[in-house]
């Protein structure tokens, strides 16, 4: 059994995140996925019960009310194990299951600007032909190149935050025809950095913002959906290079895992990959003007 008695030590502190992840997991696994059988008697929600939950975690009910009420700050590993196994959590749920619980949360250092990385930006250099940006904390743009900015049709200086285009300028909605499919994919990583570092104040208030701001964004964060860049397909409606889709892949370093380079990725001899160059020659141009 892994159960664990609270204690009167910064274990005990309300942890409602995790009590709503793991909520939220629940209700959307029914027995049969689970593979058990159900309890039997009324069901009043389609999910699984927390009884089932808990026994399929090995711990006794009382113990698992108390993980979704918030009132179990941190969790061991056999214990994240175990709830992960018995959710059918995915790999970036049980990474995003571990932040939550305390296992995985360095303090201090989201204040200091951040300096991109030498060896990123030779990549983006290499890769000079395919629209690329380098971003950072908080999905904040670290550098672009002169493709991106003409494929997206937006000035992305470094600095700005590329999740406020994204999720609130009518632009990219514009443009980017599977909008909902993307921006939900960017709320899901916003989510997940928040669990890697929940002391990071500004990124809290980046995301309260945008919840504010957006109705689609708060309808997404409630989901609880959690993404690690996730490989998605970008489909963009451009004024002179006409339908154009894109494999959008993420790189990071071992040693800074806080930066990723996100690379459009184009078929060789695909429509979009034959436009590029076309692209290209628009966006030599207009960094001339």
């Amino acid at each position: 059994m892994h159960d664990q008695h609270p204690t009167t030590d910064r274990r005990t502190r309300p942890n409602p995140a995790l009590g709503a992840f793991l909520r939220s997991r629940r209700d959307r696994l029914t027995p049969a996925q689970a593979g058990i059988r159900p309890v039997p008697g009324l069901r009043r929600v389609p999910g699984l019960r927390k009884e089932e939950v808990a026994g399929l975690a090995s711990i006794s009910p009382d113990h698992y009310s108390r993980l979704e009420q918030g009132r179990q700050r941190t969790l061991s590993d056999d214990l994240c194990e175990a709830l992960a196994r018995a959710l059918n959590l995915t790999d970036v749920e049980r990474k995003h299951l571990r932040s939550l619980a305390g296992l995985r949360s360095p303090r201090g250092g989201w204040d200091r600007p951040q300096q991109p990385e030498p060896g990123l930006l030779r990549v983006m250099t290499a890769l000079d032909h395919l629209p690329t940006l380098l971003l950072g904390r908080r999905l904040d743009v670290l550098a672009t190149n002169a493709l991106l900015a003409e494929t997206l049709g937006g000035t992305f200086e470094p600095g700005t935050s590329f999740a406020r285009w994204l999720l609130l300028d009518g632009a990219a909605r514009a443009r980017i025809v599977n909008w909902a499919d993307y921006a939900s994919a960017a709320v899901g990583a916003l989510r997940y950095e928040l669990g890697r570092h929940p002391h990071d104040r500004a990124l809290a208030a980046l995301i309260e913002d945008l919840r504010a701001q957006e109705p689609h964004v708060d309808r997404w964060w409630h989901d609880q959906g959690v993404t690690d860049r996730t490989s998605v397909t970008k489909r963009i409606a451009h004024p002179t290079g006409g339908p154009l889709e894109f494999g959008v892949e993420a790189v990071t370093l071992p040693q800074n895992s806080d930066q990723q380079l996100v690379i459009y990725t184009v078929e060789p001899d695909s429509p979009t990959a034959r436009v590029l160059p076309l692209l290209s020659s628009c966006a030599l141009q207009a960094a001339r003007v």
